[in-house]
């Protein structure tokens, strides 16, 4: 049950729903086409998807009931390489969403210079409520059904919302069977036992903070002053709270899908890591008092980093924000009404296809050297990665001042302009 819609089909599909990550990343999009000058054809071609595959996904369960699921992988553009982006599963996921994803990875690539294009991938259900074995059939059901799309020359998945390593170790596992040869390649973000690269578990973290830091050195504010409050201690927030603390930056409020904490002198991040092992969540930690969500969102700090999922930051929620800094760490966390708020209160905003970039650079750098099967130390990815976060950083902030436009729109602008260059290069077929 797989079907395959080409490009031509896509111009004439419903808009999508106002306010959500597919419109969100339509309206980026339309506002650095405008600024670029681009004519309608190359918007359309910038705005629809190459590829798109839609699966049913069936499951045995372990008590023998059968049940489906629907999987999508959506390849954006593949102009200026393979495809590249996350696997998620999560029980909203549906093709407007995956379509978004997949073309915020596009301007991400672009941003940072890699030689690839955006993808992305995604099954609808809540990993929570599966065992280990369930979730391992799902996968490999899954990467069976969409393998005409994906290869390590052609879509290259990673990690992401609700999958991790084992996952990517089942998908490499399940295409190299089919090919008959073991193929690293075929994802990133994968145990280092089965060609895994050193830093790639926190290196989506360690990008946040590195350009945190960039953004704060131009306003001539040390990381060591600043105080700090992340929304989502999951993969990539824990790991950023953990490398703020680490680098002098108070870390005074976090929270999760179940509730926050906050103390204002600093939160322990290595005692609450501990915590959370041990219970599944940051409630009940007893060295800070609870907290919101919603109060979180409020909270007089220097930098709010949104690391949960997307459109958290609406017209509502962003007129609360007292930060200076919001650092975007998960994808489209905030939806176009509540950038112009922001903008409209002088909040400064590092924008997502910038600040979360560090995981497909690390990813890029595995894909790299499981393909030479070379692999590099810890220490050349640490020094890679901030090298090349710090570079992407400052081309983003010169295009913002030079021409007075927002960090967001600098930062798409460069990606979109390298994507379109690429495409022109090449020319059309036939």
């Amino acid at each position: 049950m797989t079907s395959i819609t080409d490009d031509t089909s896509l111009p004439d599909a419903p808009a999508p729903t106002q306010g959500s990550p597919l419109a969100t990343a339509h309206t980026q999009l339309a506002s650095a086409v405008e600024i670029l000058g681009y004519d309608a054809g190359q918007h359309q071609m910038l705005a629809t998807p190459r590829r798109e595959i839609h699966v049913a996904v069936p499951l045995r369960r372990d008590s023998g009931e059968t049940v489906l699921f629907h999987g999508f992988r959506v390849q954006h553009n593949i102009s200026r390489g393979p495809g590249k982006g996350g696997l998620r599963y999560a029980p909203g996921v549906d093709i407007d969403e995956v379509r978004a994803l997949a073309m915020w990875m596009t301007w991400k690539c672009g941003i940072v210079d890699l030689p690839y294009g955006g993808a992305k991938g995604g099954v609808a259900i809540d990993p929570r409520d599966y065992s280990t074995a369930e979730l391992e059939r799902v996968t490999r059901r899954y990467t069976s059904e969409i393998m005409p799309m994906i290869g390590p020359d052609t879509d290259i998945m990673a990690p992401d919302m609700g999958t991790d390593e084992q996952t990517m170790a089942w998908v490499m596992d399940t295409y190299s069977v089919n090919r008959g040869y073991t193929i690293p390649a075929v994802v990133t973000g994968k145990p280092l036992a089965v060609g895994g690269s050193r830093g790639r578990g926190t290196a989506t973290s360690a990008g946040i903070v590195h350009v945190t830091a960039a953004a704060l050195e131009e306003a001539g504010v040390p990381l060591t002053d600043v105080t700090v409050a992340v929304q989502g201690f999951g993969k990539v927030g824990s790991h950023a709270a953990a490398i703020f603390a680490a680098r002098g930056a108070r870390v005074v409020a976090v929270s999760d899908q179940y509730g926050g904490l906050r103390n204002d002198a600093g939160i322990d991040v290595d005692r609450l890591f501990a915590h959370v092992g041990a219970t599944g969540s940051v409630v009940g930690f007893d060295g800070a008092d609870a907290l919101s969500n919603n109060d979180l969102m409020g909270l007089e700090v220097d930098v709010l980093v949104p690391a949960a999922v997307e459109g958290v930051l609406d017209e509502d929620s962003a007129a609360r924000v007292r930060a200076r800094w919001v650092v975007e760490g998960a994808n489209g966390p905030t939806t176009t009404g509540g950038d112009a708020v922001l903008a409209r209160n002088g909040v400064t905003v590092v924008p997502d296809v910038l600040a979360n970039a560090g995981g497909v650079v690390v990813s890029y750098f595995e894909w790299v050297q499981a393909n030479q099967t070379y692999w590099w130390s810890e220490e050349e990815i640490a020094d890679r990665l901030e090298q090349r976060m710090k570079s992407a950083f400052a081309d983003v902030s010169a295009l913002a001042r030079r021409e007075s436009i927002s960090l967001r729109d600098a930062a798409l602008v460069i990606g979109i302009k390298r994507t379109a260059e690429a495409h022109t290069t090449r020319g059309l077929y036939p």
